[in-house]
């Protein structure tokens, strides 16, 4: 892959979080404010949480499971909640909270920040190399730093210099508020913060942790005075950074300074290549160009002297990026945030769509990585020791969009973490399954933490009762499987999701009309509004729920046929399947959220639940469905209508209904919404407040707008605006074990490539007439399968290039 510039830059310092820079490698995270006196970098360590394990499911569920399913068919809800509240919820009520690991001040001396002083300021993060940069020159001495969050060394990396020798000096402190033991100097290079997390069952239980600072100077000198770390008259300096817990090690103390003592014993041009090239074998795997780097309609003023600022600052200093900024003659030219703010005023930007696209591909590699713990609310990044809903794994849509990205995007392995989680839930899965619903297999609600906690959490009928967050979860399985066709992990996968699928096989009960549905549960966090005027969330068969189980059971069956397992257990879920609620379309033309064709108390809710089926599943679709599709249009457009969309994740769910509807304006004009309403200056999304899921839905959602497979056949360009007229793509994978790169101008497919892990025959949707050869220029022939689908036949690691036919 070509280095095509992809910066987010910015002429000041961050003031608030909001605006400070992440990086982070999988465990480690670090936020960067890039100030000049006083840097402050923000720390997280993926398993700093309050609490432990506890056992929350209430002990009296199973015992008032038939008065709540009884109240619910007869129709007094607000009866059912209230009984719900005293014998479904957990206790503890809530799940523990996810909390920062502390903070890392540097205190410069001989610095001011009077805006007189400092001159050609300029802070950026390069998502090429997953590296951040302060640049500034004060008293004509021209400073850097350079950071970045190392996955093969396991650590962090804050590297300072500047142009004339012996100019660095500064003492630095750890700290984490009142939360925490001690910071203490080990030796004269080294600072170790110890604490514990609190809140467990006894203080032993709780979450211990462990932050070793150590300096590797360049000249001048490094001791320690008090809690301090003095870094005194040095050329450079090398900070290195370790943070580990109990949650892993017994000893975290230990496994930091063995980091320690690994890193500090590589140069520094080591670290950085070794992080260069772990990183750049990931990333650099999908290519996106929407523009031709044309310069924006509204140059703003001090353009020029960014662009100068640019190029004195890496030309003079670190390592070579790969990104000159002379080559810049685009909007890249512009700072991030203002970019962002011309966005707001109407103005086009798709080179600011490549580096949105980008950014969430970054965010998920450094968030997500084999070996970590998944994704959570704010991916890795936070400051709180309360964080808003807890920064847990939100499983009733969060967590699950923190991962849509994954398999398009050609990051599967980001999608681990997600996936081994799934089976750390099987164990207190089960026995919420058979503690509270007297239910063989496992099952969650929706919410759940590094423990893998299944029971209800909060006290809040319209979220807490609901069943499928296992369900839902373990369709990401399957997902997995689809895109790569590794039948070795399906082997290891099927048996969870059979659990999954054995606790519906229990828990499902008839309705009045016959049908097999979930009770109690809810459409999650919506309201329902009765014929006598009634409102109420507790329910029976919500839509959702009824197309999870629908790709659930399907999945399962089609996985245990392809491992020739389970012919009387596929038997059963056939049975069950043609008994389950199919989506239904209302009075008044939409899709039905319940499976009664009840008012909403909120029409524009949040929350688009009862389009499952269109996005992220498949039994809806244009093309196979169009009555379907054309209700779940007029319930996105009745949705929008009534200010739907006004959180980030929401909005990027709507990308993605738009894209699989093939409506391009409609999903283009919703990213910029995205863009304009839900987008943090460092391009982190916002709820508000910040929430990672919308960076990875929108991400999603433009690979959806140029590739599809979710019904069997690869289509290309499904959903491309006007305004990405000329552009390309290398690099997204689609189901079935293919690659796919493609090209196109004038708003029409140009040429694609298509790559295949098998020999199989593929059916593809180019949306024009089209030639296909093999590598030798061979002409492939092919056969139409069905109108406008075509399918030829493909060799296992061979690439196919389709050229269009005027």
């Amino acid at each position: 892959m070509s280095m095509k510039p992809l910066c987010l830059w910015y002429k000041k310092p961050a003031v608030a979080w909001e605006e400070a820079l992440p990086l982070g490698n999988g465990r480690l995270g670090m936020m960067v404010f890039g100030r000049i006196l006083t840097e402050r970098l923000q720390l997280n360590e993926e398993s700093v949480w309050y609490g432990g394990p506890v056992d929350r499911n209430n002990p009296d569920a199973l015992k008032y499971l038939p008065e709540i399913r009884r109240l619910i068919f007869a129709g007094e809800i607000h009866k059912a909640e209230k009984l719900a509240l005293l014998a479904l919820a957990g206790i503890p009520e809530s799940q523990r909270p996810y909390q920062s690991l502390g903070d890392l001040w540097l205190h410069f001396d001989g610095h001011d920040e009077k805006e007189e002083k400092i001159e050609s300021y300029r802070r950026e993060l390069d998502l090429n190399t997953a590296v951040a940069r302060v640049f500034y020159t004060y008293n004509n001495i021209t400073f850097h730093r350079e950071l970045f969050a190392s996955a093969p060394d396991r650590v962090l990396v804050i590297r300072l210099s500047a142009d004339q020798p012996g100019q660095i000096s500064f003492y630095a402190v750890l700290n984490r508020g009142k939360y925490y033991e001690h910071a203490k100097p080990l030796g004269s290079d080294t600072l170790v913060m110890r604490g514990n997390c609190g809140g467990g069952v006894a203080r032993t239980h709780a979450v211990n942790f462990r932050v070793a600072l150590r300096a590797v100077p360049e000249g001048g000198r490094v001791y320690t005075i008090g809690e301090n770390l003095v870094v005194e008259g040095v050329d450079a300096v090398t900070l290195l950074v370790a943070g580990e817990t109990s949650y892993r090690h017994r000893n975290p103390e230990k496994a930091c300074l063995k980091i320690l003592a690994a890193a500090a014993g590589k140069p520094y041009e080591v670290l950085y290549r070794r992080h260069l090239q772990d990183y750049q074998s990931f990333f650099h795997r999908v290519e996106l160009e929407l523009t031709d780097q044309t310069v924006p309609s509204e140059p703003e003023a001090g353009l020029e002297a960014g662009l100068e600022t640019g190029q004195k600052t890496r030309q003079e200093t670190g390592p070579e990026t790969g990104l000159e900024m002379g080559a810049e003659t685009g909007p890249e030219t512009l700072p991030t945030d203002e970019r962002l703010e011309r966005i707001k005023r109407g103005a086009d930007d798709p080179g600011l769509v490549e580096l949105y696209f980008q950014f969430g591909r970054y965010l998920l590699l450094s968030c997500s990585r084999p070996g970590s713990l998944p994704a959570n609310l704010q991916g890795l990044w936070n400051q709180e020791m309360l964080p808003p809903w807890e920064s847990k794994y939100t499983i009733n849509i969060n967590t699950q969009m923190n991962y849509w990205p994954a398999e398009t995007c050609n990051l599967p392995e980001c999608h681990r973490p997600l996936l081994e989680h799934i089976k750390r839930m099987r164990k207190p899965g089960r026995r919420t399954a058979k503690v509270m619903y007297g239910c063989r297999g496992f099952v969650a609600h929706h919410n759940t933490d590094i423990w893998g906690d299944t029971a209800p959490q909060d006290l809040y009928p319209p979220a807490s009762f609901w069943p499928m967050g296992a369900a839902w979860l373990s369709l990401h399985l399957w997902e997995h499987y689809h895109f790569s066709g590794d039948r070795r992990f399906l082997k290891k996968a099927y048996p969870v999701m059979k659990e999954a699928a054995e606790f519906f096989l229990d828990f499902l009960v008839p309705d009045s009309r016959g049908r097999l549905v979930t009770c109690p549960s809810v459409s999650p966090e919506n309201t329902y509004i009765l014929p006598d005027g009634e409102r109420g969330s507790l329910c029976a068969g919500p839509a959702m729920d009824s197309q999870i189980l629908h790709t659930l059971f399907t999945h399962c069956i089609k996985a245990a046929e392809i491992l020739g397992l389970d012919s009387a257990f596929r038997e059963k879920l056939r049975a069950c399947l043609s008994r389950l609620p199919q989506p239904e379309i209302s009075k008044d033309g939409r899709l039905q959220e319940w499976a009664e064709d009840y008012e909403e108390a909120e029409p524009g809710h949040r929350h688009i639940s009862h389009l499952f089926a269109l996005h992220p599943g498949n039994m809806i679709s244009p093309r196979h469905t169009p009555e379907l599709a054309a209700a779940a249009r007029k319930t996105l457009e009745t949705r929008l209508a009534c200010g739907s969309g006004h959180t980030g994740w929401s909005r990027a769910w709507i990308i993605n209904f738009w894209a699989r509807l093939e409506d391009g304006e409609k999903a283009g004009a919703n990213l910029m919404e995205l863009l304009k309403n839900s987008t943090l200056p460092n391009l982190f999304n916002t709820h508000p407040p910040f929430q990672i899921d919308g960076n990875f839905g929108g991400t999603a959602g433009i690979a959806e707008m140029l590739l599809q497979s979710h019904t069997g056949e690869i289509t290309l360009l499904p959903a491309l605006p006007k305004n990405w007229s000329k552009g390309h793509i290398k690099g997204l994978r689609a189901r079935g074990g293919y690659e796919v790169d493609l090209w196109w101008e004038d708003g029409r497919l140009q040429r694609a490539v298509i790559r295949s892990r098998f020999s199989q025959t593929c059916l593809l949707r180019p949306g024009t007439a089209v030639t296909i050869t093999d590598n030798i220029g061979k002409r492939i022939a092919f056969a139409f399968d069905s109108p406008g689908i075509i399918s030829f036949p493909v060799k296992a690691g061979e690439c196919y290039h389709l050229q269009t036919v005027d």
